[in-house]
């Protein structure tokens, strides 16, 4: 019933008030969902279930955990960076744009981050801007983490320019998108304004391109060095079932 009702509330409720209503439910969700079906990396915490996640037909099972909000995208992020990096512990300049929910309350507490957050609207963000016209100085950061932000605006090869600019030679960029991996090419249209023509071709309503196999021309094309983590080849076998990661996402690293 519980899930039923958050898969209600995922499809209809207002991102606003369902970002507060959140926060209840990760209050909750460590003994309402205490188990050992799942773990989430990213808290260390078990549980007996995860909620399913998307837009329309798109419903993935096991996707939300409730505790931290993370999705598959964020633990296999989490993971990465914790067992593949030194983020957790090299003193570092980080702009996060868009910060998730379920890291943005991790990385302010992290003292080995100069810790900045960036988005168009967020009245919680540190500073607001378009990622097409960044007004910051060039070389500035050491790490960008921009996830799920390039299907959304109109250029994104300036958004991917402009973010190369502003990191440090040598920094660290990720910038996960929506991706199918049976496209050879990306398939975008920026004049396609209809929620539901939208949803039909990109699978969500305020994307306008779904990626394919060329994503990493792209960032390359915007001045970056791109190197490839393939999750699947990676990390041991039973950490997909155990954590609910994606099995078929890749991580593209992007350096300058």
């Amino acid at each position: 019933m519980i899930a039923k009702i958050m898969k209600w509330a995922l499809a209809s409720v207002p991102r606003p008030l369902l970002i507060r209503l959140s926060y209840i439910v990760q209050w909750l969700s460590p003994v309402l969902f205490k188990g050992d079906q799942f773990v989430d990396p990213i808290d260390g915490r078990g549980y007996s279930k995860f909620f399913p996640y998307g837009y329309g037909q798109n419903q993935r099972l096991n996707a939300l955990c409730p505790g931290t909000n993370s999705l598959e995208r964020h633990r296999l992020l989490w993971l990465y960076l914790k067992d593949y990096t030194d983020f957790l512990t090299k003193e570092q300049k980080l702009l996060h744009i868009a910060p998730e929910q379920c890291f943005y309350g991790r990385f302010k507490k992290m003292g080995n981050l100069d810790y900045t957050t960036a988005d168009l609207f967020s009245p919680l963000a540190d500073l607001r801007f378009d990622v097409q016209n960044i007004p910051l100085e060039d070389n500035l950061y050491d790490t960008i983490l921009c996830n799920h932000v390039l299907e959304h605006v109109d250029d994104d090869l300036k958004a991917m320019s402009e973010m190369c600019r502003i990191l440090k030679p040598g920094g660290l960029a990720i910038m996960q998108v929506p991706l199918d991996p049976d496209y050879e090419l990306t398939d975008e249209d920026i004049t396609i304004t209809d929620p539901v023509e939208r949803e039909k071709r990109f699978r969500q309503y305020d994307h306008v391109r779904l990626y394919g196999q060329d994503y990493p021309a792209r960032l390359k094309a915007a001045g970056f060095t791109v190197t490839t983590f393939d999750a699947e080849q990676e990390l041991p076998g039973g950490w997909f079932a155990k954590y609910a990661l994606p099995k078929r996402e890749m991580l593209y690293i992007c350096t300058k």
